[in-house]
């Protein structure tokens, strides 16, 4: 594909509502040919029989199960909490 012109990437800037001087238009002239071109050659690469994947390598999670477990007794709570109140844990005013 040839590069894009600067009236292409001027279009694209307007669109997105972005200013763009003469220098940084050429700027992102080139780095956007740039992209397009990565993407055309992506593009020629061999897929057939390739089934899609969402991960190039094995995903696992290194997170624990989410197992459900009973509740910690009340008096154990409330003996951990900086304040209480009447079997309540006591917080500090979010709004004056």
């Amino acid at each position: 594909m040839e590069p894009l012109s600067k009236e292409h990437v001027a279009h694209v800037a307007t669109l997105t509502h972005v200013s763009l001087t003469d220098e940084e238009l050429e700027s992102m002239r080139s780095q956007l040919s740039a992209i397009i071109n990565h993407f055309q050659s992506l593009q020629r690469v061999d897929t057939e029989g390739v089934p899609p994947t969402g991960h190039s390598t094995d995903a696992h999670s290194v997170m624990r199960d989410d197992n459900p477990a009973g509740c910690l007794p009340r008096d154990q709570v409330l003996r951990n909490a900086p304040h209480v109140e009447d079997d309540y844990i006591r917080v500090l005013p979010i709004l004056g």
